[in-house]
């Protein structure tokens, strides 16, 4: 299983916005900054940046989701040979295996996650272990779910030879409705109140409705943006933003009706950040 640490972001002089935008809480995240990929915390402004996994060796740790009581996190690891989803504590401590898979995401209770093991998404039942499928069988291909925060819907993005396109499925099952398919569109990730979706075209960010009407470029700037979350209040994205696909990738933070972007990481590759409040 390829696991998903491939070009994110792009490069830009710095250009601050007053820091009064930037919303309270805690970025999670993953670096390269002391060599192998490891999950990080970060304040909203960039500042007090901290470790929480570490470990010898070349395994990689990335994709870190804070639960939605934000005392765990959910994260992909390479740990023993084999991508998979783990859990650990908010500290980085009492890290533990759930099952094999990458990009998880948690459900708004928190007891079941959605995941992809190889070109499918499932949802797992953290209590008893029990999955189910959610994408149906023709669908390959398929990747980066997100709950919704209402717990019934899960967008996620799906890749054919033709391009990418960006659909949402109950959460309990069902025909998914494709939303968009132009551009290269994926990473689809909710705003708090669920009434939009933030995604990445080949170079910039967008927001969506989740019925596909009301389309707009977020990010207008040269270089690549990536991997876009909405803060807490739902008045920033957060993303990843490098000089070309092979970075070095960088964290900013974007009014999420658009204009100026903050740098906030500047040492190694940051990658995947998520913000809780």
């Amino acid at each position: 299983m390829t696991i998903r640490l491939i070009c994110l972001c792009c490069f830009l002089s710095t250009i601050h916005y007053p820091l009064s935008t930037v919303a309270a809480g805690t970025i999670v995240f993953c670096s390269n900054r002391t060599g192998a990929w490891r999950i990080w915390t970060a304040q909203p402004d960039g500042s007090a940046c901290r470790q929480l996994t570490r470990g010898e060796g070349d395994f990689l740790e990335v994709d870190p989701v804070f639960s939605p009581d934000g005392k765990s996190i959910l994260l992909t690891s390479t740990r023993g040979g084999k991508a998979g989803l783990w859990r650990v504590r908010a500290d980085g401590t009492g890290a533990e295996r759930i099952c094999d898979g990458d990009q998880g995401e948690w459900s708004p209770d928190g007891r079941r996650i959605v995941f992809r093991r190889g070109e499918a998404l499932l949802v797992r039942d953290l209590a008893d272990g029990t999955e189910k499928r959610l994408t149906p069988e023709g669908f390959a291909h398929c990747s980066a779910p997100a709950w919704s925060h209402d717990g019934k819907t899960i967008a996620f993005a799906c890749r054919w030879d033709a391009g990418n396109a960006l659909y949402t499925v109950p959460a309990d099952g069902g025909k998914p409705t494709k939303v968009y398919d132009e551009q290269g569109a994926c990473e689809p990730h909710w705003s708090p109140d669920d009434a939009l979706l933030v995604y990445e075209t080949e170079v910039h960010l967008c927001t969506i409705t989740p019925d596909g009407k009301k389309n707009r470029l977020l990010t207008t700037f040269g270089g690549v943006q990536r991997y876009g979350r909405f803060s807490p209040d739902g008045k920033s994205v957060i993303f990843c933003q490098g000089a070309s696909e092979r970075g070095p990738w960088e964290l900013y933070v974007i009014p999420a009706r658009g204009g100026r972007p903050r740098r906030l990481t500047e040492d190694g590759s940051d990658m995947y950040p998520d913000w809780k409040p």
